[in-house]
């Protein structure tokens, strides 16, 4: 397995259009996209500074995953997403260096990327994600 780089840094936000508000006025960035991941319950916002995304996460279920995480801890970083060459090779990769995983086989994220989570347990309080086109 190979990373490729920082896809995107995931920020967890309780109101997603005060946030683009900041994230535009105030950082100088542009929202090129807003998309609502049903499967994931989630409203996102993306904003990129040179090879790396800023993913904004609006819960639209409070007893979803980002739901509960804001509920839990507030806003604030919620995942680091990295981009692989192959999201299946990559996770099978990892599972067998005794890694917890979240998600065993890709599933579709925003953006149309497969995605796979690693279990924060494993990973010293980081909720990492796999990216890829495949």
């Amino acid at each position: 397995m190979r990373l490729t780089h920082i896809e995107h840094i995931g920020i967890a936000v309780s109101d997603l259009k005060s946030e683009i508000r900041f994230y535009e006025d105030v950082l100088g960035l542009e929202c090129y996209a807003i998309e609502e991941v049903p499967d994931q319950k989630v409203r996102t916002a993306f904003f990129r500074i040179g090879e790396t995304k800023i993913e904004l996460l609006e819960s639209t279920d409070p007893q979803g995953p980002l739901g509960k995480f804001i509920e839990k801890r507030g806003e604030g970083i919620h995942h680091i997403a990295f981009a692989v060459e192959n999201v299946t090779s990559a996770l099978q990769e990892i599972e067998k260096n005794g890694v917890q995983l979240i998600d065993k086989q890709p599933r579709k994220g925003a953006e149309g990327l497969s995605i796979g989570f690693l279990h924060p347990k494993s990973n010293f309080g980081v909720l990492i994600e796999l990216c890829g086109k495949n």
